[in-house]
């Protein structure tokens, strides 16, 4: 079984665990520049709000087995600090049921009991 991870991390992070995952055996990555907002609801500096603070999403599929190390890699690597802080983002995990390559079309992964 393949499983999606996608973590939501500070921009300034972003670079730091793409590294931690590329030295650990994971280099397949992608990479987007999102926007948006927590449980903080925006940011207010003086007397300006921001609603959407910048963010950088970072989306990998993993084997099932390698899930737990993937999740701690990523963790340890976008952690502010050593306890964390509010806003260091979250990490989304889905089951992928079918990975394809486009370039010859093999099926790579399937759901379990799916033939």
């Amino acid at each position: 079984m393949m499983i999606m991870v996608r973590a939501i991390v500070r921009p300034e992070k972003a670079d730091e665990v793409l590294a931690a995952l590329m030295d650990n055996g994971f280099p397949a990555v992608t990479k987007y520049s999102v926007a948006g907002r927590g449980k903080q609801r925006g940011i207010k500096i003086g007397e300006v709000t921001y609603d959407e603070i910048p963010k950088t999403m970072l989306m990998s599929v993993v084997k099932a087995e390698d899930k737990d190390f993937v999740i701690s890699t990523i963790m340890d690597a976008a952690r502010s600090g050593t306890k964390g802080a509010f806003g260091d983002g979250k990490i989304f995990v889905s089951e992928v049921g079918d990975v394809f390559t486009i370039s010859s079309g093999v099926k790579e992964g399937a759901v379990e009991g799916e033939a």
